[in-house]
């Protein structure tokens, strides 16, 4: 057969493009695929349907529907009884030759932006198993309650919760205004809290409204890589101030300019989880106070604490309200929820739920009534109250595995609240190479190297994740992980 053969060509792309997809969706693609690569130039004519499909072995009327689409979209055209053609009104297209290189490597096609994200992106692909960090068990969420308020807010009734909102759900703001009230001391107004798609964005936004490109941050170094990427690409300089003991440690005297923005979690420092003292958060205020900075306080896990008394938030110590709280649901119910809460000064209210609204628009309003009546009905405190205990007996058969195989080799930090525990090597190690390795065994952690900036401060260590774990799971993950520890220690 002639392989210029419209029918003969068709047949063949027809049989390429399938692939589980609807006969009729492959038909069109198969001939719409061939006038775009030039193998069916302008003004072709195409075979009858009557003859095509015979040809092809299917039905006429899905040939018909598929030139019908193809003459709508303006790849072909027909005229009374004439036959149908490509159209002539196509520009010529050079056809592309199998196996022919792309035009352009990926970096050239990214803006400057783009390349530093994808470059800087410290994100696992594995979201799960021994030992991955800041990962809860989320087959203790109890699930049947959720869908149960989540239906009971479908329906006819509730289609307000269909539209935009600027800021949030009302109700949800009331209930995590009266909550950050009692856990966390703060006095706060339900229109200075924010609902937002996640911790990131609630960064985005601060970035955006607060700063102009060029502008100075210091950040917790270590710190949570997530924040320095988001600030990153909003143009800001970023400089890592170390964090001991005590947490984050700011010179006493600013050189140069002062910082538009301090990015710290005081509760519980990520990832070493130390708690900052009163005298650094002190110093932090006064900083900001006097050279007109903000400061994002990043409250990620102290929900989830080992110790009965919450430690308050640099929010409510801020006489001058130079603070905006973040905090997250991520932790305390599920990840893929993606719904954060962002609490700002009064002055700023007004002006972050404009900018909210401009620059991400609001919806998930079914999910936020849901949320707010889970808090409300107290299932959240009772969800919390249940997983800390369980999570608690994780930790802690996680440190008695860890610390009697590794004892003198690995010291730890923290570990009253959040999902992991940091493990400092007190010999230095290749930890990143000490993570491929385990991942070959089925083991994954993240390195504590990759939590810093700043190379002079750089320290290698452990950051393991235990609250996704079974704890009769713990052990024998991680004699596996300290046997990897133990060859890496022989070799120095």
């Amino acid at each position: 057969m002639n392989p210029q053969d419209p029918i003969d060509l068709i047949r063949q792309r027809f049989e390429r493009e399938s692939g589980g997809r609807r006969l009729r969706t492959t038909l069109y693609l198969a001939i719409r695929h061939l006038i775009l690569d030039a193998a069916l130039p302008p003004g072709t004519s195409l075979p009858p349907t009557r003859v095509l499909a015979k040809a092809l072995g299917f039905g006429r009327s899905t040939l018909v529907r598929v030139y019908e689409q193809l003459v709508r979209e303006g790849y072909l055209e027909s005229r009374g009884g004439a036959d149908t053609r490509v159209s002539a009104a196509l520009p010529p297209a050079q056809p592309v030759p199998a196996g022919a290189a792309p035009r352009a490597s990926v970096a050239a096609a990214l803006s400057q932006r783009g390349r530093a994200i994808a470059h800087h992106a410290t994100s696992s692909r594995i979201q799960g198993g021994a030992f991955v960090p800041g990962v809860p068990d989320v087959g203790l969420f109890p699930f049947p309650t959720w869908r149960r308020l989540l239906s009971k807010n479908v329906r006819f009734e509730q289609r307000h919760l269909a539209r935009y909102s600027q800021g949030g759900y009302g109700p949800l703001k009331v209930a995590l205004a009266d909550y950050l009230r009692a856990s966390r001391m703060m006095a706060c107004t339900p229109q200075q809290v924010l609902i937002l798609n996640g911790s990131h964005q609630a960064i985005d936004l601060c970035a955006r409204m607060l700063c102009d490109p060029g502008d100075r941050v210091w950040m917790e170094d270590p710190g949570y890589w997530g924040a320095r990427n988001v600030l990153r690409a909003n143009g800001l300089t970023l400089e890592p101030i170390p964090v001991d003991d005590e947490g984050i440690a700011p010179p006493a005297v600013v050189p140069g300019a002062a910082p538009r923005l301090t990015f710290v979690s005081p509760s519980s420092q990520y990832p070493t989880g130390v708690v900052m003292s009163l005298n650094r958060r002190l110093r932090l205020l006064e900083q900001a106070e006097a050279n007109d900075g903000w400061i994002i306080e990043d409250d990620y896990d102290n929900e989830i604490r080992y110790h009965p008394h919450a430690i308050g938030a640099l929010f409510g110590q801020s006489r001058a309200q130079r603070v905006l709280y973040l905090g997250t649901f991520s932790k305390t119910m599920f990840p893929g929820l993606r719904l954060a809460y962002l609490v700002v000064p009064e002055l700023l209210a007004e002006a972050f739920a404009i900018g909210n609204a401009e620059l991400y628009r609001e919806g998930r309003m079914i999910e936020q009534a849901a949320l707010a009546e889970f808090i409300d009905s107290g299932h959240l405190s009772a969800h919390l109250k249940r997983v800390r205990n369980i999570y608690q007996e994780r930790r802690n058969v996680l440190r008695t595995a860890i610390e009697s195989r590794l004892a003198g080799a690995v010291r730890t930090t923290g570990g009253m609240a959040g999902l992991h525990l940091p493990y400092h090597f007190t010999t230095a190690l290749d930890d990143v190479a000490l993570a491929k390795e385990a991942l070959e065994a089925g083991i994954v952690f993240r390195p504590l190297s990759m939590y810093y900036d700043d190379p002079g401060h750089r320290r290698s260590g452990m950051v393991l994740g235990f609250a996704a774990v079974p704890s009769e799971e713990i052990d024998a993950a991680a004699g596996r992980l300290c046997a990897i520890v133990d060859r890496h220690l022989t070799r120095r």
